[in-house]
């Protein structure tokens, strides 16, 4: 087990290297000048050479690669363009909102997901089975920003039990919950309905194997053998879309961010795309692709925690 941790380790080195190389020379090549824009059209050439040499844009591109990548190491991601604070205190403001909210509706979505797909598989071509995937359906064909404008209008403006939207913060935590729930139930119902068609295919995939027959000839009913033997391997895949959900629910929920006027990670990355700050910009994804590359190396530790076999074939 130690040695799988250390090769998916230095694997996900590699993957963050190269992911800084690409993110950074990738914004480079994009048109636009953060001073123009800071300073306008009608700047004088002088202005503009002066605030390029304090933003440290006319240092050559190599350069400002190995400082930005440097800084990063050191949690120095530098200063931005638009704000004039450091890059880490806007996103560490932003990631304790963004952060809660993804794990807040990955949490629903497993709690729905998972239970009515095993529920569906336990009750194969059956009415139940029928009525619980075409709820999946609808769920994953739901825009999840249509969606969230219904629970504003409905629980916000109808009934008012929740805030329509804004942040205050997590000095009261039971408040700062009840900002997120919304928005973490708009995200959560296509993730939810996602998990549960998977979770029902896993298990019907597995339900079919030999070790499932064999349990089921000794005399254990369909819903035990589903239960103590079915359930655990059934949930490999079902790992697998659950990483690949929480990178989409930390990433991208700049939508809903947008209609319940969170100011999470998604919202600052649109923002300084605005305002051509990129240092804001590549940081933030720099972020999100970090967080990727740990939820990826994650789901291969759970993998292995699952399935020992795992362990030897995982390269």
């Amino acid at each position: 087990m130690v040695s799988f941790v250390l090769r998916r380790l230095v694997s996900l080195a590699v993957s963050l290297a190269v992911a800084s190389v690409v993110i950074f020379f990738v914004l480079e090549v994009l048109p636009g000048d953060p001073a123009r824009f800071m300073l306008g059209l009608n700047a004088s050439p002088e202005a503009l050479a002066a605030l390029r040499s304090q933003l440290g844009l006319d240092a050559p591109v190599l350069v400002r690669f190995w400082d930005w990548a440097g800084g990063m190491m050191h949690g120095d991601f530098g200063i931005s363009y638009t704000y004039r604070v450091p890059v880490a205190e806007l996103i560490g403001a932003r990631l304790w909102v963004s952060l809660p909210l993804a794990i807040y509706a990955l949490a629903l979505a497993m709690l729905i997901g998972i239970p009515l797909g095993a529920l569906a598989a336990s009750r194969r071509d059956t009415a139940v089975d029928f009525g619980t995937m075409g709820l999946a359906q609808v769920g994953i064909a739901l825009p999840n920003f249509w969606f969230a404008m219904l629970l504003v209008l409905l629980f916000s403006v109808t009934l008012r039990w929740f805030s329509s939207g804004g942040f205050p913060g997590w000095e009261d935590p039971g408040a700062a919950l009840a900002a997120l729930t919304l928005p973490a139930i708009a995200l959560a119902l296509p993730q939810a309905a996602i998990l549960a068609r998977v979770m029902r295919s896993s298990l019907i995939d597995t339900l079919d194997e030999d070790y499932v027959r064999t349990a089921r000839a000794k005399g254990l009913s369909r819903r035990q053998a589903l239960w103590r033997h079915a359930f655990r391997n059934g949930l490999i895949p079902v790992l697998t879309i659950m990483g690949l959900q929480f990178s989409f629910l930390l990433a991208g929920a700049i939508i809903i961010e947008n209609v319940f006027y969170l100011p999470g990670l998604g919202r600052l990355a649109f923002q300084a795309i605005s305002s051509r700050d990129l240092i804001v910009v590549r940081s933030v994804v720099m972020i999100l692709v970090f967080a990727v590359i740990v939820v990826t190396f994650l789901v291969d530790i759970g993998y292995a925690a699952i399935d020992p076999r795992l362990r030897r074939t995982v390269r």
